[in-house]
Order: structure tokens, then sequence, then C-alpha cells
């Protein structure tokens, strides 16, 4: 409710506060207000279901301080005007599908103490500096094409993610070069201790024994084919 004091102005009923509950999301954490004051600035638009770009006219809103659209299906880029809301303090745009880059320009915005952009499509370098330099993983996750300071993903020369090198392949040639190696190390070692040997039993006379093993193994196989045929 409201009154009219005596130079004709509204103002609310106990003074600087209104009475009425209301749960509001700032700075990645839900507070319960049980009296709300009259410059509250505060703009929460989170779990419904708006979708296309995000409305220019927030730019005019100069003195918010909490902004919260998250969790709809807003699309297209991060409006540039954003840079107008330098009272701004918490930002959360998260569960969207934005995409695009990060402006630069929110670099202006060094009152905001909370950003919030992940699981959207964005992709490119991080912006750093100023409070972007404050802001860690979790503002970005969920967003597999961006780069930069403080993911570990590093950018290349045109400002994208970086392919990741192929070590699996790396691994599997060098393994099987491995492989290969002591195969033919086998093989050689194997041919070189057959021929001494060999060597070493036909000089000294001695393979007398494996001839005669010979011989009778095939006298053996006749006498069995005789009397099958006998037989």
């Amino acid at each position: 409710m409201k009154n009219v004091d005596e130079q004709g102005r509204l103002e609310y009923m106990g003074g600087a506060f209104y009475d009425g509950s209301i749960t509001v999301a700032m700075k990645g954490h839900d507070f319960q207000l049980q009296k709300i004051l009259v410059v509250f600035r505060s703009m929460d638009f989170s779990s419904n279901r708006f979708h296309g770009e995000i409305p220019e006219v927030l730019r005019n809103f100069k003195s918010l301080k909490v902004l919260n659209l998250s969790h709809n299906s807003l699309t297209c880029n991060i409006p540039v005007s954003f840079e107008n809301m330098t009272a701004l303090e918490s930002l959360d745009l998260s569960f969207n599908k934005l995409d695009g880059r990060i402006p630069e320009q929110l670099l202006s915005v060094t009152a905001l103490a909370l950003l919030n952009l992940s699981y959207n499509r964005l992709w490119g370098r991080i912006p750093r500096g100023n409070q972007f330099n404050t802001f860690e993983n979790d503002s970005y996750i969920g967003n597999i094409h961006l780069c930069g300071e403080p993911l570990t993903v590093r950018c290349s020369n045109d400002g994208l993610p970086e392919a990741p090198p192929l070590v699996s392949s790396d691994h599997d040639e060098t393994a099987s070069r491995f492989d290969w190696k002591m195969a033919k190390m086998g093989y050689a070692s194997g041919l070189v201790i057959g021929l001494s040997i060999g060597y070493m039993g036909f000089s000294t006379g001695k393979p007398q024994w494996f001839v005669r093993m010979v011989e009778g193994d095939q006298q053996k196989n006749v006498r069995r084919a005789r009397r099958r045929h006998r037989g």
C-alpha cells in the first residue's frame, strides 16, 4: 500500500520497506525476503519459458544490481549494451542457448562480482582484465568452445580452442614400432643361437644320434604300414 505525503509524493507504508515475502535468486544463492527495500533493484526472470534474444531495453536499467535470466531458452548473443549497466553486481545467464563470443565491453562493468554463463553455446576467448580475473571455471562450464583463462583449454591465434594433440595415435604407432623391433630381435637371436648349436654339433661329429633317431622312426612307420596291409 502507498500513502501520499504532504508534497504529493507516493511513499510505501512503513518507511523504507514494504511488507511481502519473496524469494530472490541473487549472486548464486536464494534469499527469502520478508521486508523489501524500496530501493531494492533486482530482476529475477529465471526458470520461465522465455525464448528469443535478450531485450535491448535492459540497457536502460542503469541502476539494476541483480539480473537473473537463467533456465530459459534465450538465444543469440549476449548484448553489448550490458556495458551501460554499470551498477550491476550479479549477472546470471546460465542454462540458456546463448551463442557467440563474450562481449569485451563487459569489462567496463567493474561492479560485477558474480557472473554465471555456464551451459550455453558460447565460443571464443574469454575476456581478461578487471573483475573478469576473479571469475573461476564455474562461470563458464558447459561451453565446450570457450578457451583461455581460467579454463585449461588454450586458444589458437584466431581465438578459438586449440585442437587436442593426437596422443593415442602417436602412442599406438610407437608401440607398434616397438613390437616389430622386439619381434625382429627375437627372430635374429633365435637364428643365431640355432646356427651356433648346429655348427657345434656337426663340427664335433655328434649328430649321429639325430640320424639314428630319424632312421628309427622311418623303420617303425614302415613296419606299421606292413602290418595294416597284412591285416
